[in-house]
């Protein structure tokens, strides 16, 4: 230790001693040094810069006055010594036994249920677990279905909020039994395998059961929820909430939106409820990306249902009343003429469109009977595209964007993985 940092630990023992700070109550040296006494570092206020200690000096017992004791620099009692201070190891020394491990993942209940008979032909087959999944590792060589006497059934995987659904390519055979299977490759989100393999059988009977809505999460918040814009020719008139993410505010265009003094959303004399983007404030960016990925989950749902009905149409269905079902398209689907939904209150639709959805001019599409439009969605691969004063009814979840020329209307939701454009449009969100 230099000369300077020598005196200075003498002036500091000194004070010590002077104030009764230092005297010792359990025996230890007179002089206790324990970790709050530790010196500062050297740019502390009230030392010398150029005063630092090196790391490697040893004090003498010259540099200290008498009798005191230059190497008690700790408490000998260890139950009134606080924590070490911090040397600037910021590695974990703590033993593993400290750190608990991951959760293993279980199966907490199954659908249909073991030993089910006479399940519905339609019907999807799905397991609830104790974890969070990991969806990269639920696919249909882990989740897998098969007939008791025959080949794997041909279908796709969907997981999501704990729940991962198998959903078979076409209705399942009627009068046959199945067993389906989930393997341990199948892990949680921090990698941990499924406890055992669950396997459980069911066998169907020659019925099909109502459809199931599909599940929007927290997409169902928004009348309009769009990836990258969405706009307006003035004027519209919507009723419910816009959200945009991850595109900013400036991405919604022809509303003149006024910002809350909180930020967290805005409003616009064209909008009966608000406007939420990715860039205003918590927790506003966090609830939109949630919404996305339920819209996505939602598009991924309906485009995996087992149809009913194939090519209705050739891809016309102008003038067709259509009754509940899984209607699905290989080509676009254009309604030239009214169409009529027929059903109750509990009645469901899937109209599934693998290229274009095309609602010409003027063109209404009708529910009767008790049908509800939030029973209704069309799920487009392609553009959504409704002509001057057409309307619509239910959810479209278009997996690119929506167009709404003059006077269009609708009583639904427009949910695009792109952008939603309007144009003196009417967009009203659906009774519940």
């Amino acid at each position: 230790m230099g000369l300077a940092g020598s005196w200075l630990l003498v002036g500091l023992l000194a004070s010590c001693a002077s104030s009764g700070s230092g005297s010792p109550t359990d025996g230890s040296s007179a002089a206790d040094l324990s970790p709050t006494a530790d010196l500062a570092p050297a740019t502390e206020a009230g030392r010398n810069p150029d005063a630092t200690a090196d790391a490697t000096d040893t004090p003498v017992a010259a540099d200290a006055p008498a009798g005191t004791d230059v190497h008690a620099t700790a408490d000998t009692n260890p139950a009134t010594d606080g924590p070490p201070a911090d040397k600037g190891d910021t590695s974990d020394t703590r033993p593993a036994s400290d750190v608990a491990p991951a959760t293993v993942p279980t199966i907490l209940s199954t659908a249909p249920v073991n030993g089910a008979t006479a399940v519905p032909s339609n019907s999807n087959v799905s397991a609830v677990f104790s974890e969070a999944m990991d969806p990269t590792t639920l696919t249909p060589t882990t989740f897998r279905l098969t007939q008791s006497a025959g080949p794997a059934v041909v279908g796709s995987v969907l997981y999501s909020r704990g729940t991962a659904v198998f959903l078979p390519a076409a209705p399942l055979p009627a009068n046959t039994s199945f067993t389906a299977t989930i393997t341990t490759a199948a892990r949680s989100v921090p990698g941990v395998a499924l406890a055992a393999a669950r396997s459980w059988t069911f066998s169907t009977a020659n019925m099909v059961a109502p459809g199931l809505p599909v599940d929007l999460g927290g997409a169902g918040n928004f009348v309009i929820l769009a990836k990258s814009a969405i706009s307006t020719v003035p004027a519209s008139a919507v009723t419910g909430n816009i959200g945009i993410s991850p595109a900013a505010a400036t991405f919604i265009t022809g509303f003149s939106l006024t910002a809350d003094a909180t930020n967290v959303f805005s409003t616009s004399s064209q909008l009966t409820g608000m406007a939420y983007a990715a860039d205003y404030t918590p927790p506003t960016p966090s609830n939109l990306t949630v919404a996305v990925g339920n819209m996505q989950t939602a598009y991924t749902d309906a485009a995996g249902r087992a149809p009913t009905v194939t090519e209705l149409g050739a891809g016309n269905i102008g003038g067709m009343t259509l009754p509940p079902g899984v209607y699905k398209w290989g080509s676009g689907l254009l309604i030239p003429t009214d169409i009529t939904l027929a059903g109750s209150g509990t009645a469901v639709w899937i109209l599934q469109v693998a290229q274009n959805l095309t609602l010409s001019g003027s063109v209404r599409v009708h529910l009767t009977g008790g049908a509800l439009a939030s029973n209704v969605f069309w799920q487009v691969a392609g553009l959504v595209d409704l002509g001057t004063a057409a309307h619509a009814e239910g959810v479209i979840l278009a997996q690119t964007s929506i167009t709404l020329h003059t006077g269009a209307s609708i009583n639904g939701r427009l949910l695009a993985q792109t952008a939603v454009s309007l144009d003196g449009s009417t967009v009203v969100a659906p009774a519940p």
